[in-house]
């Protein structure tokens, strides 16, 4: 009972601070809120959350990140992958080497593979933070996308950096070359593995679709199973489980391309998975909170790892950690930027980047989620089982420390930087998107033809399917007629006007509905069927 009393709680935790993020008149960050909310479970709860690191690792993160893989847009993606491997891999074994030196050197009372795990649990960024940052300030489109591309990479890059440098503290050895043996098995088994497993289980689950029926909880189920089958095997194959998560997350975009699933499990799937991404990313951020009064008080005991004896020592370690993350990050999203986006075509010449863009790119590095889920997966104990891992509290406290200063200086800068800041511009996907819907409609009048001949060949009343073909194809003429020869700016304005007043009347026909029901002049079941009916076609213009 007091497991399931605390799981109650924290949820509730999680819908409450959404209600307060968005009531409060200040835009503060959801995660801060959901911190602050945590802090004071912890303070007042007399339940206690004792995490087991291998349990949370593998309960938070492959759903985590698969459903980052899955959905991050791939055509954007491989547009600046330049610059997104420049931030995930460059700035993260950068990260990790620079300031593991600098926290063993600030710190000597940690060990430098202590200081390296350090250095690679803060290395991760979380785009779910910036983008609850900047929820009253939008983000440029392909800043957003280079971000969440930075964030899916550098999530595996960082986590298997910390798994060496765990190894190295378990061990007390640590070999280059054998690092980067392991590095080729452990990265390359663990994507193989992902692919693997997400192609075995869409195609399972096609052939069974096509031969005996489509049903849409079991599909869903599937779909939640997928990244922990992958992380699972992947760790027994002694593989990145954390890549083959991300492998899996990829994978599924193509598989789902190449193998049709209902509208209706499409529709509920993403609805499943949005409320898994928001339970799953608030409870990580309660439970920071509900931790907080337990690594506070351990506070004195951990400031002594340092050799001093006052606590806000560890606020000026966090402080510098920082800091010194702030500084690598500028520098090279600087270097980064000026090689890739400004390049200028042709080898003429860089093009000197703007120092808000190069500034909000550098704020936009906040730890969240992955940060806190890794360093928590920090052992224990020793391979012994019965000594301590080294200086584990201090680098929990630091990692926790970092997540909540960087959040606190993104939520108060990056809104500032944004307003007003242009990305470089890059062309229009409104050509693309017409032709799409001309080549889909033409599809749908020649199909529509078919079926008319088909249903109408030799009955009596033949010309009641006529009209109705006829109904149905005249609504995919005016979609041809008005999405061919028109000028962009003018479809633009059209696009937006006829998007107002479609939900203007969706809007007075669902009021209507309920009113007629209030009344009883229709029945619920029938008020309930016409309603979702105008929820899915609103759903389309409020995409």
């Amino acid at each position: 009972m007091e497991t399931v009393s605390i799981v109650l709680i924290l949820l509730l935790a999680v819908v409450v601070s959404g209600g307060i993020a968005r009531m409060l008149p200040v835009a503060i960050p959801t995660p801060l809120v959901q911190i602050a909310l945590g802090a004071a479970v912890g303070l007042v709860a007399r339940y206690r959350v004792e995490l087991d690191p291998e349990l949370f690792l593998l309960l938070f993160l492959p759903p985590l990140l698969f459903l980052d893989g899955w959905r991050i847009p791939k055509d954007e993606l491989l547009k600046d992958i330049s610059t997104v491997a420049e931030l995930a891999l460059g700035l993260v074994l950068l990260t990790v080497v620079g300031m593991g030196f600098f926290i063993h050197w600030m710190i000597p009372a940690m060990p430098l593979a202590v200081a390296f795990a350090l250095a690679a649990v803060v290395s991760p960024t979380d785009p779910i933070a910036v983008s609850a940052i900047a929820a009253r300030v939008p983000i440029p489109k392909r800043m957003m996308h280079i971000l969440e591309g930075e964030s899916l990479l550098n999530d595996a890059t960082g986590l298997v950096c910390l798994r060496f440098a765990v190894a190295a503290v378990l061990t007390g050895s640590f070999s280059v070359t054998g690092a980067a043996l392991s590095f080729v098995w452990v990265a390359g088994g663990g994507l193989a593995v992902g692919v693997a497993v997400t192609l075995a289980a869409t195609r399972a689950k096609a052939w069974i679709s096509r031969r005996y029926g489509e049903e849409t909880g079991s599909q869903i189920l599937v779909s939640l199973l997928i990244p922990f089958g992958a992380y699972l095997l992947a760790e027994h194959m002694h593989c990145s489980g954390i890549l083959a998560a991300v492998a899996a997350g990829v994978t599924m975009t193509y598989a789902e391309i190449s193998r049709q699933t209902m509208a209706a499990t499409r529709m509920r799937r993403n609805s499943v998975w949005d409320t898994i991404q928001f339970t799953l990313n608030g409870i990580i951020f309660v439970l920071l909170g509900e931790q907080l009064p337990i690594i506070l008080a351990g506070a004195v005991d951990t400031v002594r790892l340092t050799g001093h004896s006052e606590p806000w020592w560890l606020g000026l370690y966090v402080i510098a950690i920082v800091a010194g993350l702030a500084a690598l990050r500028f520098s090279w999203v600087w270097v980064s930027l000026r090689l890739t986006l400004f390049r200028q075509g042709g080898g003429a010449g860089l093009k000197r980047p703007d120092w808000r863009l190069v500034a909000a790119m550098s704020f936009a590095g906040v730890r969240g989620a992955i940060t806190l889920a890794g360093v928590l997966t920090l052992p224990l104990a020793l391979a012994d089982g019965t000594t301590p891992f080294p200086a584990r509290d201090l680098a929990v406290f630091l990692a926790a420390g970092v997540i909540i200063v960087s959040l606190v200086i993104a939520s108060v800068g990056l809104p500032l930087l944004l307003r007003g800041l242009a990305m470089p511009p890059e062309p229009s996907r409104l050509a693309e998107e017409d032709r799409a819907r001309v080549a889909a409609a033409e599809a749908a009048i020649a199909a529509v033809e078919r079926a008319q001949h088909k249903l109408a060949d030799g009955r009596a009343d033949a010309d009641l399917f006529v009209d109705a073909g006829a109904r149905v194809m005249n609504l995919y003429r005016d979609r041809i007629e008005s999405r061919t020869q028109r000028d962009p700016a003018e479809a633009k304005t059209q696009d937006k006007a006829e998007r107002a007043m479609r939900l203007a009347g969706l809007t007075a026909e669902r009021n209507t509905i309920f009113r007629l029901a209030r009344q009883r002049a229709i029945a619920s079941e029938t008020a309930t069927r016409l309603v979702r009916e105008l929820d899915i076609t609103e759903a389309r213009y409020r995409v």
